[in-house]
């Protein structure tokens, strides 16, 4: 008997190939296996029914741990056998199907840690050390197949060792693409921020010396560079402040172990396994009272960005020291994309930075660091990128058609919907700029290459000035493509309901800005959508507030929280004077301030729940300045989190419109009679327990019994678990994100839904 099967899914770069040779030889069948150009792999199996029948069986129940099989087609061929062995053949350039893709990259398995460690083994100590299980994938592959001299690693040809270990079928190295020994393999070096080679023996132990004196390094890794530093000393992380312009916004961290965080974090049982997974994302742990690390690390929060280590190269520049972490940074100029090569990180951070670590392997495709954090027992996805993208999140239906969606314009991700399988891209960024917009273009191209899919239809946001609705229009007219704009909170929701396979959906959508569909400025908002429909309601939203000095109202919430203040009768006159130096002109500022309310100029106003909680956190002296994106929000809600609701304010609601001005005058009239922690805990608590109503409300309308909550302010754990309280104690289920980025990073997600599953 002669049957062929080809197989899609994640298939390559997992150890499929030599599983397959395994499974075949156990079942005596002869034959063979090769990787597809489309990201698949072909077999053909020659021998008895019995057998193939047995190899069939065994092909889903044992795959290796990182495969994912999708489809299985069968074909029963005619004609005489031809094969006497079974035989891994070289790859194949055909490329037929689409859907496969090629997996994330992935931490440094327990095996070659193991090997690292040991004296005697020929890797000891090799900074790149993998296997078929671990290492890059995604980061360096360039084109399909999986193969060597289709990725970076082409550059360093097997030595005799490395060679024996990659044809020996009992080897877990047998065919793994990134296999390399000190001989043969990539090279790390240090040099000086002018690019001077340091003469040393042991560039890694000697880069975490230096880190641990108080050195600032840009360390080149798997997806592109890090800046790192100490997280104990506080003058390299106010150099890196001031070089990178960051003078609040939090570092993220890579500690030595899991014992050395519980050293200054506290980590649930679900955080430890998000932590130790083969993804290795930064988690957002709290901080523990036995808190130790520098105070510049994540300032005014109580929270802080923890990852451990993914590489060889990350565990050896802790094995002479004793620092419980280092300062573990992306290394970007500001709205730019990370660092990726050598003579680019020299231009760029030489200014930045003491010493480079760098090592001699291309990176192919940049890719930052995952980042989570965890409500609960729920993962939430604050960004989605190395060790998650490009795997696809499966859906429960098929789509009508192949998208392209490119996003929002922050912290962005594009994605290729194909039938069941939503591919989204790797973290883009603030696609604001040249080079940003360019590894837009770049990542979404080479993703859909290895999907084999190149869209029937483009979408993007309703925005006619974004960057991504121009680039989308050309796309859509160079290739005769239909294109689908999709509203901006509309999208949100229909990510949510496509993550949970939901047909309808009242959704409760909360961010800081979204281009409404009369032009207005968005931002708290209830919709109901359903999965086949281009179309939403809007069911209620957030009263709209003045944003006076339109985009300047955003980074200083001083003049949001004027504009809320003014409308309640209270003597903002006195407390603008009080505050004015928080304002960039002091005075002269807060009297252009008092004169556009006294005129009643005309201002753009928006239902905008990230102002409303900027405006708080400014009433309540939490932050007076927006120097990163969410900041008001973050430091409110760590502030409200030793707080309980002590106002019990009831939701105000003029018919469809949550009143937001009354909750700001509220703030203000209880300052100092009640604790800071607990005026920010309630304000929490009623835009969360207000806008839950207008939810069940909406859905108790419309017989709906699936209330969702999306957007970025979807990622505050006090927001959520309030909303989810209120609705489930209605007696509605209550969704949230756990697969994708409830903010801008799930955008394109939700476009690509609308476009791909509407009836148009």
């Amino acid at each position: 008997m002669r049957v062929k099967i080809n197989v899609s899914g994640i298939v390559q770069g997992v150890g499929f190939r030599p599983f397959v040779y395994r499974l075949a030889v156990r079942n005596r069948l002869a034959g063979y296996v090769r990787n597809r150009g489309d990201a698949g792999v072909e077999i053909l199996l020659e021998g008895t029914a019995e057998n193939i029948e047995s190899f069939k069986n065994s092909l889903n129940a044992e795959k290796p741990p990182l495969a994912q099989i999708d489809q299985l087609k069968s074909t029963e061929l005619s004609g005489k056998n031809e094969f006497g062995k079974f035989t891994i053949y070289k790859s194949s350039d055909e490329a037929e199907n689409s859907g496969s893709i090629i997996p994330p990259d992935i931490a440094i398995c327990n095996q070659c840690l193991a090997e690292l460690r040991d004296p005697k083994d020929p890797r000891y100590k090799y900074f790149f050390i993998t296997c078929t299980n671990c290492g890059p994938r995604f980061t360096i592959i360039e084109r399909p197949p999986y193969d060597r001299e289709n990725t970076t690693m082409r550059e360093f040809p097997l030595c005799g060792f490395c060679l024996k270990e990659y044809e020996d079928p009992a080897n877990r190295r047998f065919h793994a693409q990134t296999v390399a020994c000190p001989t043969c393999g990539p090279k790390a070096y240090l040099t000086t921020n002018t690019g001077e080679l340091v003469q040393t023996e042991d560039p890694v132990r000697l880069a975490g010396k230096l880190l641990s004196e108080g050195s600032v390094l840009a360390v080149k890794g798997y997806g592109g560079f890090h800046i790192a530093a100490s997280a104990l000393k506080e003058k390299p992380l106010e150099r890196l402040r001031s070089a990178k312009h960051r003078r609040e916004k939090p570092f993220a961290i890579m500690a030595r172990n899991l014992d050395a965080t519980k050293e200054f974090a506290e980590i649930s049982s679900k955080e430890q396994e998000l932590l130790a997974s083969p993804a290795r994302p930064v988690v957002l742990l709290n901080k523990s009272p036995s808190y130790n690390l520098s105070p510049l690390v994540a300032p005014h929060l109580h929270n802080v960005g923890v990852m451990l280590p993914y590489t060889g190269l990350h565990y050896m520049l802790f094995d002479q020291v004793s620092d419980p972490a280092f300062v573990m940074t992306s290394a970007n100029p500001p709205n730019q994309p990370i660092v990726k090569d050598n003579e680019a990180a020299l231009k760029i951070l030489g200014g930045t930075v003491d010493y480079f670590l760098f090592h001699n392997r291309e990176i192919a495709h940049r890719c930052d660091d995952s980042v989570m954090r965890v409500h609960g027992n729920r993962q939430v996805f604050l960004r989605r990128s190395r060790g998650y993208a490009p795997a696809p999140i499966r859906l429960k239906q098929k789509s009508k058609r192949c998208v392209v969606a490119l996003g929002g314009e922050l912290n962005n991700a594009s994605c290729v919907l194909l039938d069941d399988k939503a591919f989204i891209s790797q973290h883009i960024g603030d696609v604001e700029n040249v080079e940003t917009r360019s590894f837009l273009q770049k990542a979404t191209a080479h993703l859909q290459r290895l999907i084999n899919c190149h869209g029937e239809t483009v979408a993007c946001d309703l925005h006619p000035k974004f960057t991504t609705t121009n680039l989308a229009k050309a796309m859509a007219e160079m290739d005769g493509s239909p294109l689908i704009q999709v509203q901006h909170h509309h999208a949100h929701a229909a990510a949510l309901m496509a993550e949970h396979g939901l047909d309808e959906a009242v959704t409760v959508v909360c961010d800081g800005y979204g281009y409404g569909t009369g032009g207005e400025a968005w931002g708290g908002e209830v919709l109901f959508c359903t999965r086949e429909s281009p179309e939403f309601r809007r069911l209620g939203h957030l009263e709209a507030q003045r944003l006076l000095g339109g985009d300047l109202a955003s980074r200083y919430p001083v003049r949001v929280a004027a504009g809320m203040l003014s409308k309640s009768g209270v003597d903002v006159e006195g407390w603008l004077a009080k505050n004015s130096q928080h304002l960039p002109h002091g005075e002269t500022e807060a009297q252009l301030i008092l004169s556009q309310l006294k005129k009643g100029a005309e201002t753009v106003e928006t239902t905008s729940c990230g102002r409303v909680l900027d405006a708080a956190a400014a009433v309540l002296g939490v932050c007076f300045e927006r120097s990163y994106e969410g900041e008001p929000a973050m430091k409110l809600e760590s502030a409200a989190l030793a707080g309980k609701d002590i106002l019990e304010l009831k939701p105000m609601l003029h018919g469809d419109v949550l009143d937001t001005a009354c909750l700001i005058e509220e703030v203000y009239r209880n300052l100092g009679r009640v604790s800071t922690a607990s005026l920010a805990y309630s304000v929490h608590s009623y835009l969360a327990k207000g806008l839950a109503v207008l939810a069940t409300q909406g859905a108790n309308a419309k017989n709906v019994k699936n209330i969702g909550f999306s957007g970025g302010a979807a990622c505050n754990q006090i927001l959520a678990e309030l909303m989810r309280e209120t609705v489930e104690s209605a007696g509605l289920r209550f969704f949230v994100h756990e697969q994708v980025p409830a903010g801008d990073g799930g955008i394109s997600f939700g476009q690509a839904v609308v476009a791909g599953f509407s009836r148009f």
